[in-house]
């Protein structure tokens, strides 16, 4: 059964036409439901004894591959031309069900044949959810465009929680860790190491701006996206992928920057990931301004926004001048 899986690296073939999406969606729900009842029937068969047939095992390892297989190359169907960022979710997508069925296996492999183990349930219950998900891959009129704002989203989310955790840190008082039962080999936590000084606190409060200015800039590049994005030509769609790709570089620069803030704080590597996070921030901006989803109405705010990136980035150059 080990040999069944061969999910080869590439790229998806272009100039299979005429591509159409609505049939590639059909035939890729219908190769995801076909997988997850060869799972069914997979994990069925070696859960009770006797053992089937040698020729029965070989049918059956012929139809879990063929299903695999199958799964593979609808999503080879998949042009690069319909957008990186939709074809990125169809492949984890596809790379899950598959890693899925792999685990399954292994799982069966290692297994006494006797009845359905913890393991093997878990197993087939990881397919059946992996097959599940080709109904939340994004839709809509412009499928690029909704897997653009699927990606935004999920950024949005990381960048929210990591502003509000700080907020909730910063509004423990002088130490962040004052939620931490003390330790009893340590004692009494007395070390200062866990505290913000008052030059730190004046540092947090421009770091905290451009936390804020992250959250804002995602939130308004979302609403453009989803108001005014388009795939009807290859420049729209490569401009929503320029889009989803810088945005993806937001978050964890915002929760590098985040860790550095905590006590004891080290302020050159806070500037230096502060930086780090304005740099993308403006790309976002950039890229934003000259793509079709911003309207000349739309400037304003990036405006300032972009205005609000430079003072928050001034004020922690100045508040670390004397760490160069």
């Amino acid at each position: 059964l080990r040999s069944v899986f061969a999910f080869t690296e590439g790229e998806p073939g272009e100039g299979r036409e005429p591509f159409e999406l609505p049939r590639f969606w059909d035939a890729l729900g219908q190769t995801f439901k076909v997988t997850s009842q060869e799972a069914t029937k997979l994990s069925l068969t070696f859960s009770r004894a006797p053992l089937i047939s040698a020729e029965d095992c070989q049918k059956l390892s012929e139809d879990v591959q063929n299903a695999i297989l199958a799964v593979a190359t609808v999503y080879y169907w998949l042009p690069k031309g319909q957008g990186t960022t939709l074809r990125k979710m169809v492949r984890d997508a596809t790379t899950e069900v598959v890693e899925g069925m792999m685990q399954l296996t292994e799982t069966i492999l290692s297994s006494p044949l006797e009845s359905l183990s913890q393991e093997q349930l878990i197993s087939t219950g990881g397919v059946w959810e992996a097959c599940e998900q080709v109904s939340n891959l994004p839709r809509g009129k412009y499928y690029n465009q909704a897997a653009v704002v699927s990606a935004l989203t999920a950024c949005l989310g990381v960048v929210k929680d990591a502003v509000e955790e700080m907020e909730h840190a910063l509004m423990e008082g002088q130490d962040p860790y004052s939620d931490i039962m003390e330790d009893e080999e340590l004692g009494f936590r007395g070390n200062r190491d866990t505290y913000w000084s008052e030059a730190d606190r004046k540092l947090l409060s421009s770091c905290m701006g451009l936390m804020k200015a992250s959250k804002a800039c995602l939130k308004k590049v979302l609403g453009v996206v989803k108001a005014y994005g388009k795939a009807d030509s290859p420049e729209q769609i490569a401009q929503l992928d320029d889009l989803a790709d810088i945005a993806n570089e937001i978050s964890p620069s915002v929760d590098e920057m985040a860790l550095s803030m905590y006590p004891p704080m080290n302020q050159l590597a806070v500037r230096l990931n502060a930086a780090k996070l304005a740099s993308v921030l403006k790309k976002v901006l950039e890229i934003t301004k000259t793509s079709h989803v911003c309207l000349p109405s739309e400037e304003s705010w990036i405006q300032f926004l972009t205005g609000a990136v430079d003072h928050n980035m001034n004020k922690i150059k100045n508040f670390t001048q004397g760490q160069l």
